[in-house]
């Protein structure tokens, strides 16, 4: 892990594993070598589903026990790590599963969830709230080099008369994440996910897009050293994270989507810019119906074809996470 340092804004400074600020510090970028592959791009495994695994267990009638996603996982991160740049997990149901199983490969850096599962709500809206006990070293006590938070929210939700402001909230638990991890040591990975308002109904292509850019422009003003984004549309989205994000590189997220249809996606990303993706169901999806045998089957064929695949088409696309935040 980098070492530690006490933020001073009055003063510049170059640390190892830091990059080199402005004459005035007002950001910091911590290493992500221990996340990225050799050539500095992101190929990270998602696997700290909690309750969508549950339903995804349920909805196909297999069993969804604390221990049916505990297996699960590990038969996953068993198949998968060993071709990926970094793993995300839980530890409500993976860290200590995957540990014991001893399935993570020893190249994979591990990233752990810190937000909790279900998240709290206000109105049927979500409300995102950062626990301290679950901070940076709640993760390097569970053996991660890497914290992932994420946030649910409605970057334009306009404040209310005697309502809490939900996305000043989010904006402000993102940037107590964000601290944390400074005065830690610990890169921070900030995954924001859109939501429509109560009432609002499912959002518009054009809708997504504009609050997926505006989602990303706000939180990298706070500075996480990665943005694991949603799709934004097209290439012109993708564009203009590009721009908003500036010195903060972002990864794709595959979203439940087709395994084709995410690597297309992923190349047009990369070649506006950025760093890599940041996959889960696009990869093993199908798993979640199969039993045992032959989920193991499915996982160490067609699922590590998938993950070979996407190496193949990303291979020499994208910009690093050195090269961005030296932008």
């Amino acid at each position: 892990m980098p070492p530690k340092i006490q933020m001073d804004v009055r003063s510049a400074w170059t640390v190892a594993g830091r990059q080199q600020a402005t004459e005035w510090v007002t950001t910091m970028f911590f290493n992500l070598d221990q996340i990225a592959n050799d050539e500095g791009k992101i190929a990270i495994l998602a696997m700290d589903q909690r309750g969508t695994l549950r339903s995804m267990l349920g909805t196909v009638g297999m069993p969804s026990s604390d221990d049916d996603l505990s297996s699960f996982k590990v038969d996953v991160v068993r198949a998968l790590s060993p071709r990926s740049s970094g793993v995300l997990l839980d530890v409500e149901y993976g860290v200590g599963a995957v540990r014991q199983a001893g399935a993570l490969a020893s190249g994979a850096g591990l990233l752990i969830s810190s937000e909790r599962s279900p998240q709290p709500t206000w109105n049927s809206e979500y409300r995102t709230e950062f626990s301290p006990d679950r901070g940076p070293a709640f993760v390097e006590a569970a053996g991660g080099v890497a914290l992932k938070f994420l946030v649910r929210w409605r970057p334009d939700r306009p404040p209310r008369e005697g309502e809490p402001d939900l996305a000043q909230e989010a904006l402000d638990a993102v940037r107590a994440v964000v601290d944390a991890c400074r005065q830690h040591g610990m890169p921070s990975v900030i995954e924001p996910l859109v939501a429509a308002l109560p009432g609002e109904g499912p959002l518009t292509a054009k809708q997504k897009r504009k609050l997926v850019v505006r989602s990303a422009e706000l939180l990298s003003t706070v500075g996480p050293d990665l943005l694991k984004l949603e799709w934004p549309g097209d290439d012109a989205g993708c564009l203009e994270i590009t721009r908003v994000c500036g010195s903060v590189p972002w990864a794709l997220l595959s979203a439940g989507i087709e395994y084709e249809k995410f690597v297309e996606r992923v190349v047009t990303a990369m070649d506006a810019g950025a760093s890599g993706f940041i996959a889960g169901r696009a990869l093993w999806g199908e798993a979640v119906g199969l039993p045992g045998a032959e989920r193991s089957h499915f996982l160490k064929t067609i699922a590590v074809e998938r993950m070979a695949g996407l190496a193949e088409a990303t291979d020499g696309r994208g910009r690093s996470w050195q090269e961005v935040t030296r932008a």
